[in-house]
Parts: C-alpha cells; sequence; structure tokens
C-alpha cells in the first residue's frame, strides 16, 4: 500500500515565526501620538501606524502574519494583526492614537479593539470609506 502521509492542516491561528520576527523590527523612534490607518477589505486586513505628520512608522497585514486565502479577510485574523501593532507601538511609548478607518471589511471593528487591548488610548475614529456619489455608467437604451 505505501506509506501513509499524515497531513496537518493550519486552522486558524498565527504562524509564531511570523509573528516574532514582526516583533523584532521594532523602530527605535520614541512617539506619544500617532495616527493608526486601518484598511479593511472583503480579502485582507491592513494597518498602518504613522505619526502626526503622516511618515509610516510601522505597517502590518493578515497575509504578513500567515493567512493564506480566505482567513485573511476575516475578524479573527485582524484582532490578531491589531493585537500585533499594539505590542510594537506599546514598545515604542505611544499613548494616544486617532484612528483612520478605510473599507467595508468585516475586520474594521476586530483590529481596532485588538489594537487597543495593549492599553493604549483612542481621541477619535475617523471613517475615510470612499462612496460612490454617481454609480456606474447606465445601460445603453434598447432598441426594438
Amino acid at each position: 500500500m505505501g506509506k501513509k502521509r499524515i497531513v496537518t492542516q493550519k486552522g486558524q491561528r498565527t504562524d509564531k515565526g511570523m509573528k516574532s520576527r514582526a516583533l523584532s523590527r521594532v523602530p527605535k523612534k520614541k512617539i506619544q501620538k500617532a495616527i493608526l490607518h486601518v484598511q479593511s477589505t472583503y480579502n485582507n486586513n491592513k494597518i498602518l501606524l504613522t505619526d502626526g505628520n503622516g511618515n509610516a512608522l510601522m505597517f502590518s497585514s493578515a497575509g504578513a502574519l500567515g493567512f493564506k486565502g480566505a482567513k485573511k479577510g476575516t475578524p479573527f485574523a485582524a484582532a490578531q494583526v491589531g493585537e500585533l501593532l499594539g505590542e510594537k507601538a506599546k514598545l515604542m511609548g505611544v499613548q494616544e492614537i486617532d484612528v483612520v478607518v478605510k473599507g467595508v471589511g468585516s475586520g474594521r471593528e476586530s483590529m481596532i479593539r485588538g489594537f487597543i487591548s495593549n492599553g493604549i488610548e483612542i481621541k477619535r475614529i475617523q471613517d475615510k470609506t470612499p462612496v460612490p456619489f454617481n454609480g456606474p455608467r447606465p445601460r445603453k437604451a434598447r432598441r426594438v
């Protein structure tokens, strides 16, 4: 019959190696106020931490933590990404943030909740999701 192979399936768990690698790259700057840009789509969850001028300090996404395929867009993956960036921000000395949310994905709130689980205070939350104001071009008139 041959050898039997044991296949292990990855569920919704973060890759430990990816997480430790991401935590090792913490910038040396000390910043107290920052802006958190959250982008949540149906396919992925991305988060970016910038200083007051908008210069990028740290970035992470669900794909960078080892999630693949449809699991990248889940609220669980978003919470994991938020927690990771929250830990990195705490190491940098961030105490308060302004949040800018963009996108319609399911991980919007869970990413913010994961981020503030490290004791960082939110000053304001702003929604900048793009909304079409004219829509697509209408169909051409039917000629009979």
